[in-house]
């Protein structure tokens, strides 16, 4: 070998040494950006295992204000009550209407319940009404009556039809997500998770939407 095709080799050796130390740092990148997107997972209420705990409760990177309107009205979506009784978006005109969204085998979700039956009896007689809406899936309605038992639930527990479901959640089916709504039936918040910050941001929304003057 003469010298020159053993400098050249010399150079393609190191070349190939620099390429492997190159590289290796990015993989090494694109496998914790692949654990950082597993780990942002949350509650999602098309998902009904109930040994999967959600990793973060709070809300996606997006704000979603309210879903697209597409000419569609609330006024007469609404709910079965657990006594089988009908119940609208308009029979509680007039009233600050907050609707939670929850999964009895989310964490987050049951993370809230507290925090809400607070809202209930703290403003129930300046006529705040609390509606939680049970998208938990096959099965899990049955669960409800032991789940209001465990928390002492006393803010209605309710199975919201399915175009107000569709409506509602149409752009994130993430859980929970809670809705308030004022005396005039506008929306004031739309939270979808649950942590502390997301709970004073809730009573923000409720003590504002109750200084609206009633229709």
């Amino acid at each position: 070998m003469t010298k020159r095709t053993e400098i050249l080799a010399q150079r393609r050796k190191g070349a190939k040494e620099n390429q492997v130390g190159t590289f290796a740092p990015l993989r090494l990148c694109a496998s914790i950006f692949l654990c950082s997107l597993i780990l942002l997972a949350g509650c999602n209420s098309t998902d009904t295992d109930s040994n999967k705990t959600p990793v973060i409760s709070g809300p996606p990177n997006t704000t979603y204000p309210m879903p697209p309107l597409k000419g569609t009205s609330l006024v007469n979506m609404g709910w079965e009550l657990t006594d089988g009784t009908r119940s609208v978006f308009s029979d509680h005109k007039g009233k600050v209407l907050v609707l939670d969204f929850y999964a009895t085998w989310c964490v987050p979700c049951r993370d809230s319940v507290p925090h809400l039956i607070g809202l209930q009896k703290k403003y129930e007689d300046k006529g705040l009404k609390v509606v939680g809406l049970n998208v938990g899936g096959p099965g899990d309605a049955e669960e409800v009556p032991a789940f209001a038992k465990e928390f002492g639930i006393q803010y209605a527990l309710a199975n919201p039809e399915e175009d107000l479901v569709s409506f509602l959640l149409s752009d994130s089916d993430a859980i929970p997500q809670t809705f308030v709504f004022d005396r005039e039936g506008q929306l004031v918040e739309r939270l979808i998770g649950f942590n502390s910050e997301l709970g004073q941001r809730l009573d923000r929304a409720v003590e504002s939407a109750l200084k609206t003057p009633a229709p």
